[in-house]
């Protein structure tokens, strides 16, 4: 029984060096930022952010091509009908010569127009008018890429890029840290005078929005406005993973600092080892993408926890495996074992919001 209590005090002494060190990990100013959150919690804040943010609709809705206007002149049944405005922006009504301009003018504005001519053509002595937005298909905006609904959106005014988010039900787990703004021509293009030469702001331009940002500034910066014609794209984040004989494993998806995730944080995350671990022994697991072909890569935990080895990086589709004593002499089946075991984890959001 006594020969057996030395080795008892040092199992003992190295869970607790290694919970000593991975609290130092998780309080340090370092790894501050890599705090985890669900992607429920963060669609929850989305949701919030965008009720709190959202502009008030400041002026009336402009017509424009495609969209679905109906026309009701009082008492003259041959011109009451539904009309779509045309690619080059006009609507064209039986009787009256000349086609008529619709595109940039609000709904109130067109039914006043309507009136002059048919009063100017001697059709009407006193046209009464009235025209209703019908079906809007003027100001499409598309979103794409990982988000719970992606969709087109047509919207009666500029958008902000929380509202956006919200009304696609918010960001999926595979979500990243960034969303790209694509948009075809600028807004204020045709407001640009005429030179004469390339206007090089006509090609188009992409705005990217850091999503840590938007979610924990007091006043977003990168709640930009999105308009009609524009391309929202949420890209997928690189996701790696923590499985074996860790606290908690499970999946975790790079963020911000993705650049800069190692096994040690990446041990952090996953609340460190377990008493039974060989922290000497783990590996990361990667695979190759041009051939397909996993390869492991040695990672002694226990020096990296007292701080007497190299860091190694993280790169997305890794797997940290962290072996324990009953499967120290199943090393040479890692790879079809750690891809069993990562199948069905919970994903986590790292850092980015």
């Amino acid at each position: 029984m006594s020969g057996k209590r030395p080795e008892y005090l040092y199992v003992l002494l190295r869970v607790c060096l290694v919970t000593f060190f991975a609290a130092i990990m998780l309080v340090s100013p370092s790894f501050s930022q890599q705090r985890v959150e669900t992607t429920a919690e963060t669609n929850s804040r989305i949701a919030q952010l965008a009720k709190q943010t959202s502009p008030p609709l400041m002026s009336e809705y402009k017509l424009g091509s495609g969209d679905l206007v109906n026309v009701d002149v009082f008492d003259v049944p041959q011109l009451t009908r539904d009309v779509r405005i045309d690619d080059a922006g006009y609507i064209s009504l039986p009787l009256l010569p000349e086609r008529i301009v619709a595109k940039g003018l609000s709904a109130i504005q067109l039914q006043e127009k309507i009136a002059e001519l048919l009063k100017a053509s001697g059709l009407v002595t006193s046209p009464e008018v009235m025209v209703s937005l019908k079906e809007q298909r003027s100001q499409p905006i598309t979103v794409i890429g990982s988000v719970k609904s992606p969709q087109v959106i047509q919207s009666l005014r500029p958008m902000s890029v929380l509202e956006i988010l919200s009304a696609c039900g918010g960001i999926t787990e595979e979500a990243g840290s960034v969303l790209l703004v694509t948009r075809k021509v600028p807004a204020d293009v045709s407001t640009k005078p005429d030179s004469g030469e390339p206007d090089l702001l006509a090609a188009p331009q992409t705005f990217t929005v850091d999503l840590w940002d938007l979610l924990n500034s007091p006043i977003p910066k990168d709640n930009m406005m999105v308009v009609g014609g524009d391309i929202v794209t949420v890209p997928r984040a690189g996701i790696f993973y923590v499985v074996g004989a860790v606290t908690h494993p499970g999946g975790f998806i790079l963020s911000n600092d993705a650049d800069q995730m190692t096994a040690l944080k990446a041990l952090a995350l996953a609340a460190g080892v377990t008493s039974t671990s060989k922290a000497n022994e783990a590996v990361i697991v990667r695979k190759d993408p041009a051939t397909g072909i996993s390869k492991e890569i040695p990672v002694d935990l226990k020096k990296l926890l007292e701080r007497k080895g190299p860091d190694a990086k993280m790169r997305a589709n890794d797997i940290l495996f962290v072996p324990d004593s009953a499967s120290k002499h199943a090393m040479h089946r890692a790879t079809d074992v750690i891809i069993a075991l990562t199948s069905g984890l919970a994903l986590a959001r790292v850092g980015a919001m």
